[in-house]
């Protein structure tokens, strides 16, 4: 059986395909364990901490991820992976799991950052104003 899910964060966006396998883990078509920062790396692996390296060793994940920086992505690979497994193995107490650890493992995150606007240097602040 094959599971096709996706993971958004910010303008990062992840698909991630499950299928039976021997516990390889893809992203952009390279092994997860090269993926550079090291923290990302941690962030993306972090539904393996929950589900265990048993269940991981039943499976193949390859994801894509385009959009987005270096965190944003990590999260949106995050978001895709755990939903993949969730929906590959169709386990409750896994979903609950994952809910209890982390919502925004199974929830995309919908927060996007605001436009600039005239009149100021952001989306809010405005420029200094001199009475003499």
């Amino acid at each position: 059986m094959v599971t096709n899910t996706s993971g958004k964060k910010k303008t990062a966006v992840a698909r991630a395909t499950v299928r039976e396998g021997e516990g390889r883990v893809r992203i952009d078509s390279k092994p997860v364990e090269l993926v550079e920062p090291e923290m990302s790396r941690l962030k993306m692996l972090e539904p393996f901490r929950i589900v265990g390296d048993e269940l991981r060793d039943e499976m193949d994940i390859d994801v894509r991820v385009e959009g987005g920086g270096i965190s944003g992505q990590a999260d949106a690979v995050r978001t895709a992976i755990a939903r993949g497994i969730v929906q590959h193995t169709n386990d409750a107490e896994l979903r609950d799991a994952f809910m209890e650890f982390d919502r925004s493992l199974l929830v995309n995150d919908v927060r996007q950052s605001e436009p600039k606007k005239w009149g100021g240097p952001g989306a809010r602040a405005r420029y200094q104003k001199s009475y003499r």
